[in-house]
């Protein structure tokens, strides 16, 4: 197949899908990759660098669009980059459908294959696949490097002869993959962690890496949905939870927030009365901000000011840390493509259950439930 690796083009994005050591892998495979000229600079890859993997370099992203039979990208294409793309071909990237609704039809009349990072099952398996993983890691390292920047102390415990310092107190909401690797990455720099999650399996986790678990009391997990994510809960549990958060958040140096319901707005966890009641010169990192945020104050992709109190709304921070990103993403990515695709004919192995997880559309045909919710609601005509 020719294997198209086009330039992101949506604000703030600096990753590409592939690297110059994937794509030697992907010829390797016996695959033909066009790249578009300076789709690595975001990620300081340069068109050399890709030229010397065996890849060829095009001009413009038309020619990715017209000479592809696939298309890997991080994030799915933008309707003047749909308009473009030629019908039958298949594409790999990220996508929420929620974010996608105006253009689902157009995905059919193009008769688009379409296989979803964002869809891959949580299996075993698939772990070498799960690229939203791979990117929340970096996210919550990247929102405590942030968050230690932005608050008016110090992290550690210190101890002077001018007197002690105590530490920061950071409170961590959702305790995902980014939400542990916030954990990890706060306590290595001496601050008192505490984490609050719906799912009470994930204490044992929290409590492993050295940060308190609060916690509404239960006696069901009610926040455990399909795959380990957390699901939308009870409202007599909301009210407990926004009791137990309001208490604690008046204590904290700094919040991150990462809690994200999959193809819903993200659940507001922090209300505007909450963040009145925090120190001044406080900090809320929110990682939900590309879904509307777990704060209710919350500005995409602004960091404002409410009565002294910061709340950063950062959309993309992984792509501030698009080097190892890339790297990891275009990994993902790989060990995707390699599993799904017939080694012999390059025909997608259709029985397999993380083809079956992953497809959103084959040849224009809708495989996914959700999809079709979408479709019979009255958003697209």
């Amino acid at each position: 197949m020719i294997i198209g690796i086009p330039r992101e083009i949506q604000e703030h994005e600096l990753r590409v899908s592939a690297t110059p050591e994937t794509i030697k892998k992907l010829i390797k495979l016996n695959h033909s990759v066009l790249v578009e000229k300076d789709a690595g600079s975001g990620s300081f890859i340069s068109n050399d660098g890709y030229k010397n993997s065996g890849a060829k370099i095009v001009d413009s992203s038309d020619e990715i669009h017209s000479q592809s039979d696939i298309i890997l990208k991080v994030n799915p294409p933008k309707k003047i980059e749909l308009e473009k793309i030629k019908d039958r071909i298949s594409i790999i990237s990220f996508f929420q459908i929620k974010d996608q609704v105006e253009l689902l039809n157009q995905y059919i009349s193009k008769q688009i294959t379409y296989l979803s990072m964002s869809h891959i099952p949580r299996t075993t398996l698939a772990q070498k696949m799960d690229a939203l993983s791979s990117q929340s890691n970096i996210a919550g390292y990247k929102s405590v490097i942030i968050g230690a920047d932005l608050i008016s102390s110090y992290m550690p415990l210190l101890m002077t002869a001018a007197g002690t310092i105590q530490p920061a107190k950071i409170l961590i909401l959702g305790a995902g993959v980014a939400g542990l690797s916030a954990i990890a990455t706060a306590k290595r720099l001496g601050a008192q962690v505490f984490a609050f999650d719906v799912r009470t399996a994930v204490k044992e986790q929290v409590e492993s890496l050295g940060a308190k678990f609060i916690e509404v009391k239960t006696d069901t997990d009610e926040g455990t949905g399909e795959g380990g994510y957390a699901k939308e809960v009870s409202e007599e549990y909301k009210k407990k939870q926004f009791a137990l958060i309001e208490d604690e958040i008046k204590k904290m140096d700094l919040v991150i927030t990462t809690a994200l319901i999959p193809e819903r707005p993200a659940p507001i966890l922090i209300t505007s009365r909450m963040v009145e009641s925090m120190k001044k010169g406080s900090v809320i990192m929110d990682l939900a901000a590309i879904n509307g945020g777990n704060c209710e104050l919350t500005q995409v992709d602004k960091t404002i000011n409410h009565n002294g109190i910061q709340i950063n709304g950062s959309s993309n921070i992984v792509s501030s840390m698009s080097i190892h990103a890339s790297q990891l993403y275009s990994k993902n990515i790989y060990n995707f493509f390699e599993h799904i695709y017939n080694k012999e004919n390059s025909f997608l192995n259709i029985e397999d259950e993380i083809t079956k997880g992953s497809m959103l559309f084959e040849q224009g045909v809708v495989k996914n439930d959700n999809i079709n919710k979408f479709l019979n609601t009255e958003d697209i005509k």
